[in-house]
């Protein structure tokens, strides 16, 4: 039989042949990430070699800038390793800064047929550029970047193809949300997304789905590598990729095919997503809201500002709530400037912070009191995830988020088309 995508990019980097759900596969590794994270006292081993400075990149982008000595200090121990073993793929706080993963996409680290590593748990992110992407511990990473090899189990692969006319309004985001009430847990399960709506779908929106993958609990999350792919690596210098496409006899462990043409916009409520996901407009006792969030590596792309400035522009946010938006890179921080989205937010009572990881994860830049409710477009709504552990916390789409903030309740942003 033949092999699925993930399988057949195992194939290729392991040198054993076949590769089969089951078994157990030492691989070389094409790009490892470090992130500021990595540095920190009590995390970092001091490293005497690296396997080669080329497939190494580092980003500081959980706490940057440094809120704290200790984490100025971990940047310090990662500038003094991009020096001395002469990192060239250095993204520090400022120009080139961000996320990891929206850089990761923006300078096309993550490419065709191949395999990057980091120590985020949303690495698979870099499936949508049909990458086998994944995040490992502290130790694995320091083991890839030393040794440029490390190992993953082969899971079985289920295929997504999405089809149908996209509703206004509807995003990938509410598609996860759909795919995460409707279909449960992934857990160690690879995930392919085709299908006439991912040919539709930017760059970006792909990766919003890829990212969100993990909390699925899947391992892999990969897409095609189409035309808007190739000529993004080719803007990007990247010549002759070779896109891991699988074999029309693959073994899947079930074909599953998605019309988003009946969607809604959707939420997850506090405090998980899986199986716990409604439309918006179903909730009709929606609480009052204390925050609302744009951000995060899956929805602070130039798609997500957009989107979120046509809703508020000329609105007012709500008194008593806070909406905050954080762009997830620098490039996205001055393209949104250009295109009037930062004025739109800004106007309307919105806060538009620098870019980082910030309130998506309880960093700063928006941590989470007692008891109160936010909604938020970010990757995580479980219990503690951004501050008190008695907050709550409802996981939407950035337009839904919009929405939200002008009515400081849950809102369908359908009720607010213009």
């Amino acid at each position: 039989m033949g092999s699925t995508v993930a399988e057949k990019i195992l194939e290729s980097h392991s040198g054993g042949g076949k590769v089969e759900p089951g078994q157990i596969v030492e691989v070389e590794i094409d790009t490892v990430v470090l992130l500021d994270v990595n540095f920190l006292p009590g995390l970092w081993t001091d490293i005497r070699k690296v396997d080669r400075p080329d497939k190494i990149t580092v980003m500081f982008d959980h706490l940057a800038p440094a809120k704290d000595i200790r984490t100025a200090n971990a940047h310090s121990v990662g500038r003094r390793f991009v020096e001395e073993f002469g990192i060239t793929r250095f993204h520090d706080v400022g120009y080139h800064g961000g996320i990891v993963h929206q850089v990761v996409g923006e300078e096309a680290y993550a490419r065709p047929g191949e395999i990057l590593v980091c120590s985020d748990s949303h690495t698979c992110s870099g499936g949508a550029y049909n990458a086998a992407a994944r995040g490992l511990g502290t130790l694995d990473i320091i083991q890839a970047a030393c040794t440029g090899r490390t190992w993953f189990p082969c899971s079985p692969t289920i295929h997504y193809e999405l089809v149908g006319e996209i509703p206004p309004w509807l995003s990938p985001k509410d598609v996860f949300l759909h795919i995460a009430g409707e279909y449960g847990q992934h857990t160690q399960r690879n995930l392919e997304f085709a299908g006439s709506v991912v040919s539709r779908w930017s760059l970006d929106e792909r990766r919003a789905l890829a990212t969100m993958a993990r909390e699925l609990g899947a391992e892999f999350a990969i897409f095609p590598a189409d035309d808007k792919l190739m000529r993004h690596l080719a803007e990007h210098g990247v010549d002759h990729p070779t896109p891991a496409v699988a074999d029309p006899d693959a073994t899947y462990e079930a074909k599953r095919v998605v019309d988003v043409s009946g969607l809604a916009p959707m939420v997850a409520l506090p405090h998980r997503v899986i199986d716990n996901c409604v439309p918006v407009a179903d909730v009709t006792d929606s609480p009052d809201l204390q925050q609302c969030f744009i951000g995060s590596c899956s929805n602070g792309t130039l798609d997500d500002l957009r989107v979120a400035a046509e809703i508020v522009k000329g609105r007012r946010v709500r008194q008593g709530v806070r909406f905050i938006v954080t762009p997830a890179s620098a490039l996205v921080a001055r393209e949104a400037v250009r295109a009037g989205y930062v004025e739109a937010l800004q106007d309307a009572g919105a806060i538009v912070t620098n870019t980082a990881c910030g309130a998506c994860a309880g960093l700063d830049l928006g941590v989470l009191g007692d008891g109160e409710r936010a909604v938020t477009s970010s990757t995580r709504n479980f219990q503690g995830r951004m501050g008190s552990p008695s907050a709550e916390i409802f996981l939407a789409s950035s337009a839904t988020v919009a929405a939200s903030a002008l009515n400081g309740r849950l809102t369908d942003p359908r009720e607010l088309a213009r």
